[in-house]
Parts: C-alpha cells; structure tokens; sequence
C-alpha cells in the first residue's frame, strides 16, 4: 500500500510534456479565381474557399497597404491558402479596410480613400493589359483603313472557323469584283 501511494506521488510530481501545436505540413496553394464587385464606400473581393467558415478566425488574416492586399487562409483541409494583389488601381485606407468570413466564402473589403469614385479594374497591370487591346481610333486616317485593321486582328486572334469564314468572304468578294469589272 505503501509503495502505491508513493508510485502515486511520484506521478503527481511529473511534469506534464509541453503541448506543442501541430504543425501543418500542407503546402501552399495560391489563389487566383474571385470576384470583385464595389460600392461607393468599399471595393469588394469575393474568394471561395470551401469550409473556410470552420477554420478559427485567427488563421484568416489580411495584411493591406495602400496600394496591395496579401489573403492568408491558414490549414485548411490540410493546405494553406495564399492571395497577393499588389498595385490596386487607387489607394485604399488601410485602417477601414477588413475582412469577413461567410459560409465558405472571404470577402475582403478595400475601402476607398476617394469615395464615390469607380474603378473600372482592380489592379493598374489589368488596365494596363486591357487598355492595350482597345482598338484605337485615329480620325485622321482612313475609316476603311481602320475596318482592315480590325479585320486583321479579328483574323489573327480567331479560331481555324473563323480563318475559315473570313477567307471565303473576302474570296467571294474578289470573284464579285472581277465579275462586275469585265461586264464593263
């Protein structure tokens, strides 16, 4: 009996082992399918992430700057989850800006520092990008000119159909052309 209560206290007297958190050994997995949309106060990305609601709300965390925002989803379903959007087309406060977690859906908010203003892109490199393939309209030069030109692009960027159609358009044209110029 004797040596049962010692074997007791000798239990009591150790010291319980560190708990140590589990480490994710997931990998990083980054996210580049979302939505944006805006009001007049805030610019709104829309991300869905499957079971992002049942994650603490700790391992959801949002760093932004004036001009970026970095997403960071912590060990969901055993991965880590990683948004960066750098260069936003305006600034936005830093302060006001934040982050919701809905059923499996972030919804981050970038608050405008100009309110009432639009944004017609999120970032200035997607301006830049779409920008490039407006067609541009210059007033000086030939409006069928401007028609080829068009025409050329439409052709470049088409599919083998689209090739296909075009050619036999601007084939027909030709034959109706040379018709027309021998009757006279």
């Amino acid at each position: 009996m004797q040596q049962k209560s010692q074997k007791k206290s000798e239990l009591d007297n150790e010291k319980p082992a560190a708990v140590v958190a589990p480490l994710t050994t997931g990998y990083t997995v980054k996210i580049s399918n979302y939505g944006w949309d805006q009001s007049d106060k805030f610019v709104k990305i829309y991300i869905t992430l499957t079971g992002v609601h049942q994650v603490p709300t700790e391992n959801v965390q949002v760093h932004f700057t004036e001009r970026s925002f970095d997403l960071l989803v912590k060990n969901l379903n055993g991965k880590n989850y990683s948004m960066i959007v750098n260069n936003l087309l305006k600034p936005i406060s830093v302060e006001s800006s934040s982050k919701k977690v809905k059923t499996d859906t972030v919804i981050i908010l970038c608050r405008k520092k100009a309110e009432n203003t639009r944004w017609d892109y999120l970032t200035q490199v997607e301006k830049e990008c779409k920008e490039k393939e407006k067609p541009s309209y210059d007033t000086e030069t030939d409006p069928s000119e401007g028609l080829m030109n068009v025409l050329k692009k439409i052709y470049e960027d088409g599919d083998d159909d689209m090739k296909r159609t075009i050619n036999k358009a601007w084939v027909e044209s030709r034959e109706k052309q040379a018709r027309e110029d021998t009757e006279f």
